[in-house]
């Protein structure tokens, strides 16, 4: 005689992953225009939205990683390159603020700059306070006599000789352009299940690479992402 479901509250009940109140009050928390995206891609199936928040969660979560890799190895090495032509102390530099462009609109380095020096007393507190986009700015064609010409191959040994500078930091512009806007994506929430992980995981290994060699491969043999990118459900 065969089991009646019926009495354990249905087959659903023990095939499912989710209980009926997860099932219904997820979507909820979540939000519902938050919650549509992910039904939209999983076609109406509430619980198959569910397992693809979960896994977008779970891939966000690793890559915060390779992402504060990337940030760190870039950021110290546009540093050193800044020490080189401005000294120890170029926050506080004259000449080096008035490298930075005024924008009245949208990102301002300047003013940037101007925001982490407030309260700072080492070079090494502003650094930590200065925006993604700060050092992004820092591979525009106006630091290429100063900064990049001079000094690109030495701070970022793992460019090709091939390479010029201004091809190079003109590159590297781009990369670390798409790159925060995925960091940007993964800081807010926002669903990231439609992103190329591969090409992006690729990106960020290079930009490591520049600085250093050994520490990409560190990166990559450390890192989750590619792993919980292929488990897409």
């Amino acid at each position: 005689m065969g089991l009646n479901w019926s009495q354990f509250g249905g087959l659903s009940r023990f095939l499912s992953p989710y209980s009926t109140l997860e099932r219904t009050e997820l979507p909820f928390v979540f939000s519902q225009p938050r919650f549509e995206t992910y039904l939209r891609a999983a076609s109406g199936d509430v619980e198959k939205a569910l397992k693809l928040y979960e896994w977008n969660l779970e891939l966000s979560a690793a890559l915060f990683t390779p992402l504060q890799v990337c940030e760190v190895a870039m950021r110290n090495g546009v540093a050193e390159a800044l020490n080189a032509v401005h000294g120890s102390n170029w926050p506080w530099s004259k000449g080096f603020q008035r490298s930075l462009p005024h924008k009245p609109k949208g990102y301002d380095p300047s003013r940037d700059l101007q925001s982490a020096l407030r309260g700072a007393t080492t070079t090494g507190q502003v650094v930590a306070d200065l925006k993604f986009m700060f050092w992004q700015s820092m591979f525009t064609v106006g630091q290429d006599a100063r900064l990049w010409g001079p000094h690109l191959h030495a701070v970022f040994p793992g460019v090709s000789k091939n390479t010029s500078a201004s091809v190079a930091r003109s590159i590297a512009f781009a990369d670390l352009d798409a790159i925060r806007r995925l960091r940007n994506r993964v800081a807010h929430h926002e669903p990231i299940f439609a992103t190329n992980i591969s090409d992006e995981y690729s990106r960020i290994h290079n930009v490591v690479s520049w600085r250093s060699q050994t520490a990409a491969q560190w990166m990559d043999r450390r890192q989750r992402v590619l792993r919980i990118a292929r488990q897409r459900p």
